[in-house]
């Protein structure tokens, strides 16, 4: 079967909106104003910030929305973060840090720029056409207020559009049947994923429990049986089911902007994450199949 080209554009487009969202997650900002609320333990600062949208809930709650991060990891910090700050407070944090990140990565010129007055009115008119239903974590973030300034309300919606796709993608690996950890190695797999250094440093897995995954994995014939994590022809294929799935859970938004606004906003949000790439803001080791 053809591929839609319309599919197509819309994750080549997701592709660059996604990490402009994600710049804040590795910026020593988001630990400083955390800190300033009370949070200092960075896995109760990530929790929160990206809980925060749903209310003070509980570890059950973030586990279930966030898939892939070990129940006792989440439960470590959950709720007993939001004694030390309440989700407004943590809202509010993380909107200067990403403000900080953002003017220190793509400039103060290009924030104020009419392309990304554009962008953000584009990325924006995309999110009116997601919708809420089980989609937990678009739906919270999209009850919040857009920001005023261009650039907070680019980043705002790339953020609701990294979401809404993110609660697609989550039925779409509970539907082939992938667990937390397995879902993480066959992604690792496909050399896309993050490098199970930092997945093993973030997600509370521990090696053992890593390895066990793709244990699993080969006895599915997902893994070859080396130790090497290489895809199977009917691994790739279940990988590749998944995000073409993931695709159809999200054409919405992109279906909606139209082709032209898609191919817009792909060109725009491009050279702003080139910029922000091209300053740090990613570590370098970041992706890959390198333990």
């Amino acid at each position: 079967m053809t591929p839609d080209p319309r599919l197509r554009a819309a994750r080549r487009c997701h592709n660059v909106l996604n990490p402009f969202h994600s710049t804040h997650y590795f910026s020593p900002d988001l630990g400083r104003e955390m800190a300033a609320v009370g949070v200092e333990d960075r896995d109760a600062a990530y929790f929160a910030v990206r809980a925060a949208a749903m209310g003070a809930v509980g570890a059950g709650t973030v586990t279930a929305a966030f898939y892939n991060f070990k129940h006792e990891l989440v439960a470590r910090h959950v709720p007993a973060v939001w004694q030390a700050a309440s989700p407004e407070d943590v809202l509010a944090a993380r909107a200067r840090a990403a403000d900080t990140t953002l003017r220190r990565l793509i400039g103060e010129e290009a924030l104020a720029s009419k392309e990304m007055a554009e962008a953000a009115e584009l990325a924006l008119r995309a999110t009116e056409a997601c919708t809420r239903h089980a989609r937990p974590l678009y739906a919270a973030h999209a009850d919040l207020p857009v920001p005023e300034q261009a650039h907070m309300a680019y980043w705002h919606a790339t953020t609701l559009l990294r979401e809404h796709r993110g609660d697609g993608h989550l039925a779409a690996l509970l539907g082939a049947g992938l667990d937390p950890v397995e879902a993480l190695v066959s992604h690792v797999a496909t050399g896309k994923g993050m490098s199970p250094k930092f997945l093993l440093a973030t997600r509370g897995w521990t090696r053992e429990e890593y390895d066990a995954a793709a244990g699993r994995l080969r006895a599915r014939g997902l893994l070859t049986a080396d130790e090497d994590l290489t895809l199977t022809e009917e691994g790739a294929r279940l990988r590749s089911g998944i995000e073409t799935l993931t695709d159809e859970l999200d054409r919405a938004p992109y279906d909606h902007l139209g082709s032209a606004g898609v191919a817009r906003l792909t060109e725009l949000a491009t050279g702003f994450i080139g910029t922000a790439l091209g300053n740090g803001a990613f570590p370098p080791d970041l992706i890959g199949k390198a333990a």
